[in-house]
């Protein structure tokens, strides 16, 4: 994932800073725990498409 591209990304239902999880292919808005996918290297930013996330699954 690009660090610039990472930077500038915001999540679209709140506006605020995304974290990224390698590990899942992922960014993730923990105030609404929300889970984007990224998928071929592009973000997917659609609320309809991110996951809800359990308080156990957030990144620290």
């Amino acid at each position: 994932m690009d660090k610039k591209l990472l930077e500038i990304l915001v999540c679209p239902a709140c506006k605020g800073p995304l974290v990224y999880d390698k590990k899942k292919s992922e960014l993730v808005c923990r105030a609404d725990r929300l889970a984007y996918p990224i998928r071929d290297d592009i973000p997917v930013m659609l609320e309809d498409e991110a996951r809800k996330l359990t308080e156990e699954e957030l990144p620290k």
